[in-house]
């Protein structure tokens, strides 16, 4: 199973009203030509984008997150693991893409290439939704699953390693600065509030 065919069936669900954080690497622009949106938002630090999309889903319980992870990522920050099994946001969905290696650094191996189970780990913190997944049927289906549930749902991917590679032209031409205000003013809108004045008005 491919990373981008997981991206293009996942976009079939996501809607304008929801919001999305992403991992780092060459996720960032497989989502972004698939759905490139200001309702999308990533840091370029490892571990931070399950607790972001966390704090979203308690700040925001009517909207629904979706976070799209990474099992590097994860593995640098498992702690959150136990504050997802004790918070359990209903509104939250999450993607482990598990590639089994740090493939934007040269492919060294993560700890899920040898004997380590993520979703039972995610069940043993309390993620009691928490499933592997391992081909696009068994993903769609899952997908659909958690689209239509009130719960927070936890999702290992088992997929291959490899990036699809875009011409220059197609590049995302943001940065997270930019993609940060862009964001901001994006959940402002669906809101209908100011979260960050203007400087004028500070």
């Amino acid at each position: 199973m491919k990373r981008y065919d997981c991206l293009k069936v996942l976009n079939e669900y996501v809607t304008e009203e929801d919001l999305v954080i992403t991992s780092l690497g060459g996720l960032i622009e497989e989502w972004h030509s698939i759905r490139p949106s200001d309702g999308n938002m990533s840091f370029h630090i490892l571990g931070t984008h399950t607790p972001l999309a966390l704090g979203l889903a308690l700040a925001l319980p009517h909207r629904r997150v979706i976070c799209i992870d990474t099992d590097g990522s994860l593995f640098l920050n498992l702690g959150v693991l136990c504050t997802l099994g004790n918070q359990r946001p209903k509104n939250l969905i999450v993607y482990i893409l598990d590639n089994k290696c740090y493939e934007c650094i040269g492919g060294p191996r993560t700890p899920s290439a040898g004997n380590v189970d993520i979703a039972k780990m995610a069940i043993g913190a309390g993620i009691e939704r928490a499933i592997d997944v391992h081909d696009l049927e068994e993903f769609d289906r899952v997908t659909k699953d958690a689209f239509n549930t009130k719960a927070l749902s936890f999702i290992v991917c088992k997929v291959e390693p490899g990036t699809k590679v875009f011409p220059k032209e197609k590049w995302k031409r943001t940065d997270g600065i930019e993609d940060k205000y862009k964001f901001l003013r994006y959940i402002e809108k669906l809101e209908g509030k100011m979260i960050k004045p203007c400087s004028e008005h500070i």
